[in-house]
């Protein structure tokens, strides 16, 4: 009874953020002139609509869910990681180049892809860790930062030494990838390919490891009580470099499934255009920084991403409102999280 109680208190609070982004929603649909029932309705067509239609969902729910994983574990251990977007885009740069330039069977040219995806929006984002800790560089600050010279150091690349040259060449972009490297498609036709499992399975293996395994609980201590995980014997600079890499790892990941299983090459600015990072950011807060809750609420955001287009086509009511109820969502959820975090950095100071 006591663990019912406790997981109706944790969903309450997103629940009614999605009420209250709902109801301002609507009164956005009202002051453009629209129809709230039928918009809404479009909305859910968009998203769930069909077969095809909620495929689509999952497919840009993907990269939300990686990014969100580990932002997640960021968040669990106290720290503020905002550089997935930089993250994302060197994990995606360096999964194109190894899957391009290496030579070998297909099956090995994807896994060495995706493994570099991974260790370099690792080691960018542990960089930023062992500047915290090295130099007490604001982590908040040299995430964000880093962000910018990851993506102009990806848009340089592809706009010359490694730019396409043949066909469109107005675009900065790498060459196409070669087919046996791609990610398989899940159901013929769909964009829904294998990232997707890679995400699900990414969300059941931290939610085991953080909840059943002592580096897991000492992330989970660090994060809740600093000053008394450091007298349990947890050495906050490892423990930075761990988190940090683990993080940014799951951001490298989601930018190689997005290169290999939906763009087939590095295509400058398509991984930062749709603000992917940014809502993977948003699904973590939303749920609490639990990393199934994490998924749930990153298929949610995409819903209303995917919806949000399927109502601009059928209806007259701009996109813009699917971005309101986004807002309002993260608005009302993010002041708690951030009154918490504060708590917590105070009682470990």
């Amino acid at each position: 009874m006591d663990k019912l109680l406790q997981l109706g208190r944790s969903l309450l609070q997103p629940l009614l953020a999605v009420f209250v982004g709902l109801a301002a929603g609507a009164v956005a649909i009202s002051i453009v002139g629209g129809s709230i029932t039928e918009t809404y309705a479009e909305m859910w067509k968009g998203a769930f609509g069909s077969f095809y239609f909620f495929t689509n969902t999952l497919s840009r729910a993907t990269p939300i869910i990686l990014i969100g994983l580990g932002v997640a574990l960021a968040f669990r251990a106290g720290f503020f990681n905002m550089g997935s977007e930089g993250q994302m885009v060197l994990g995606a740069l360096s999964a194109a180049v190894t899957a391009i330039y290496l030579p070998g069977p297909g099956w090995f040219k994807l896994t060495a892809a995706i493994i570099a995806g991974i260790i370099s929006g690792g080691i960018w984002s542990a960089f930023a860790g062992w500047l915290d800790a090295r130099f007490r560089m604001n982590l908040l600050i040299t995430t964000l930062l880093l962000n910018y010279i990851a993506t102009l150091f990806a848009g340089y690349i592809v706009s010359y030494p490694l730019k396409d040259r043949t066909g469109s060449a107005a675009m900065a972009q790498t060459v196409m990838i070669d087919q046996s490297v791609w990610l398989p498609k899940l159901f013929k036709g769909m964009s829904l390919h294998g990232g997707f499992i890679i995400a699900a399975v990414g969300a059941i293996l931290l939610f085991l490891f953080m909840r059943y395994t002592v580096k897991g609980y000492e992330t989970r201590m660090l994060g809740g009580n600093p000053l008394f995980a450091s007298y349990g014997g947890v050495q906050r600079g490892k423990m930075m470099l761990f988190s940090m890499f683990i993080s940014g790892g799951f951001a490298g990941l989601a930018g190689s499934v997005e290169v290999l299983g939906t763009q087939y090459r590095y295509l400058d600015g398509a991984l930062t255009s749709p603000g992917y990072a940014w809502s993977g950011i948003m699904a973590t807060l939303l749920a609490g920084s639990h990393p199934l809750g994490t998924a749930v609420a990153a298929i949610l955001l995409a819903a209303l991403q995917t919806g949000g287009m399927g109502m601009e086509r059928n209806t007259d009511v701009p996109l813009e409102v699917s971005s309101i109820i986004q807002a309002v969502l993260i608005l009302f959820v993010s002041a708690k999280f951030t009154y918490s975090f504060i708590k917590r950095k105070k009682a470990g100071s």
